[in-house]
């Protein structure tokens, strides 16, 4: 997680993942963590202990440069970055590695893996559409947290869970979408 505004998709990516029982690793920049405290009920801290409870959760400081997931010979599928500020974008494609998320990225980068951005910005600059360009370019998946209106969502965790589930889609989490979040056509 990176410090922009949309701590819920981050949470309920970990959660999801870990439902899912798909090994979790996790950061959080120092940004992620004040935008967290913003905008969750729950503390940082409180959510952190309790995703330590489950198998298969592994949290790094994002200060930790030695951790595992700095390194290529670190088996893993992917990552996503979500929520992604147009910082770290900056710094991903740019090839800065100044603290554990960035790093990590450049590692998926660097070993061909599966990077997905859940990209948090509006309007964006020329500058960010030239930074998700370049990473795009380079295979990234840029996801921005886009509603399905055409699905009819109710509330926002019904857009929350449309937006993780492209997400872990993309990360190759999933197979699919689920039925529910299909487009099935016009209703008659």
């Amino acid at each position: 997680m990176s410090g922009a505004s949309g701590a819920m998709l981050g949470k309920r990516a970990i959660e999801r993942l870990l439902e899912l029982q798909v090994p979790v690793v996790a950061t959080a920049s120092a940004g992620a963590r004040v935008v967290w405290q913003e905008e969750m009920p729950e503390p940082f801290p409180e959510a952190l202990a309790r995703w330590q409870e489950q198998p298969g959760f592994t949290y790094y400081p994002v200060g930790d440069l030695k951790a595992p997931i700095a390194s290529g010979t670190y088996p893993s599928r992917g990552m996503v970055v979500v929520p992604c500020s147009m910082g770290t974008v900056a710094a991903i494609a740019h090839g800065l590695s100044s603290n554990l998320l960035q790093r990590a990225a450049d590692v998926c980068l660097k070993e061909g893996r599966k990077l997905v951005l859940v990209t948090r910005e509006t309007p964006l600059s020329p500058i960010h559409l030239e930074n998700m360009l370049a990473l795009a370019r380079l295979g990234v998946t840029i996801l921005s947290p886009e509603p399905a209106f055409y699905l009819h969502p109710r509330t926002i965790e019904d857009v929350v869970e449309f937006v993780v589930e492209r997400a872990l889609v993309a990360l190759g989490a999933l197979p699919q979408l689920g039925d529910h979040l299909t487009y099935h056509g016009p209703k008659e």
